[in-house]
């Protein structure tokens, strides 16, 4: 009896021990349990955090008509590839820059609208590293927020304001048609941002039937022009408002900005005078279509001065001048 009484005891310890124990193996089980769910709730937290990040950053779609001073129907009617086209693949995003970058998957080549300094950042308080002048192919890698292009110039990373760069190759900036004052003053301030058709001796005869037809292959979109002719032949003013007017349509349709420049003052010695050159200015002036702006270089080297040899022809001081004139008369618009 006491003998069954002690197996008894002994299977209950038994039976004791083995729940307690299982009770511990269960705790441990669901304490490790516990870890898990919660370490795979983190990472599937910040997983999901990426994941929006990533989806509130929408694909770039840059138009070159935001960033670039050009006609956008001229260049949808074009067809051409251009920045407009491009895809974007990468944005960069230095916290020590005022401005993201956004790169193109293809490197483009637009052109220099105008001469325009070259800097090592997309903003004008940025160093100067070069300049590229009106005209010149320029390889377009990236885009910034500011308005920027960022450029490959000598083989690295810089940058040039979007509002110089065209997806076209630009008319040329400034384009001067006239005769003998022309060519002179030509050879005193020549630039390779400007273009001439001229040539000494002419007139109304030239400008119709040679400076007229050439000027398209130099004018167009952005093109400002400065004409001057009369000096050889005052009689023909009406002629002149004549075919003026008759073109403005196709100049302006162009693109073209069109001045009309006074024949300007003669010294002693010319064999025209002043009464007559005053005349022919006042038919231009008062007749020529409304578009075409009237420069009053007359007045201007009539109260600043001159210096002629002969009369008709000046000096390169007062070609100097007469230019600096037209740039300031132009700046001013």
């Amino acid at each position: 009896m006491n003998r069954y009484k002690e197996k008894k005891r002994n299977f209950i310890i038994l039976v004791a021990f083995a729940a307690v124990l299982s009770l511990i193996l269960a705790v441990s089980l669901f304490d490790a349990e516990i870890t898990e769910v919660a370490s795979a709730a983190e990472l599937t937290s910040s997983g999901l955090a990426i994941s929006e990040e990533l989806q509130s950053e929408p694909e770039a779609s840059y138009q070159t008509s935001d960033i670039v001073n050009t006609d956008a129907a001229a260049q949808a009617q074009a067809g051409e590839e251009t920045a407009a086209d491009a895809t974007t693949t990468e944005a960069a995003t230095d916290p020590a820059l005022p401005y993201t970058i956004t790169k193109f998957d293809t490197v483009y080549t637009l052109y220099a609208s105008d001469t325009v300094n070259v800097r090592a950042g997309a903003g004008t308080e940025y160093e100067k590293v070069g300049r590229v002048s009106w005209g010149t192919p320029v390889q377009i890698t990236g885009v910034t927020d500011n308005g920027w292009f960022e450029v490959l110039y000598n083989e690295a990373q810089a940058f040039i304001r979007g509002d110089y760069i065209v997806s076209e190759m630009p008319g040329i900036p400034y384009l001067f048609v006239g005769d003998s004052r022309t060519v002179q003053m030509q050879m005193a301030v020549g630039s390779t941002d400007k273009a001439y058709i001229a040539k000494v001796g002419e007139g109304y005869t030239y400008f119709r039937d040679v400076a007229i037809p050439a000027i398209s292959q130099y004018a167009g979109q952005g093109t400002t022009m400065i004409i001057n002719f009369g000096v050889n032949d005052l009689s023909n003013a009406k002629k002149y408002v004549n075919l003026v007017n008759a073109n403005i349509d196709a100049w302006t349709n162009a693109g073209i900005t069109v001045y009309y420049s006074a024949v300007t003052p003669v010294g002693a010695g010319a064999s025209v005078s002043n009464a007559q050159i005053e005349a022919f200015n006042v038919t231009l002036r008062d007749n020529l279509d409304p578009r075409v702006t009237w420069i009053d270089s007359y007045a201007y080297l009539s109260q600043a001065g001159f210096s002629s040899s002969d009369g008709l022809h000046y000096n390169k001081e007062t070609y100097k001048s007469l230019y600096s004139y037209y740039m300031a008369v132009l700046n001013q618009q």
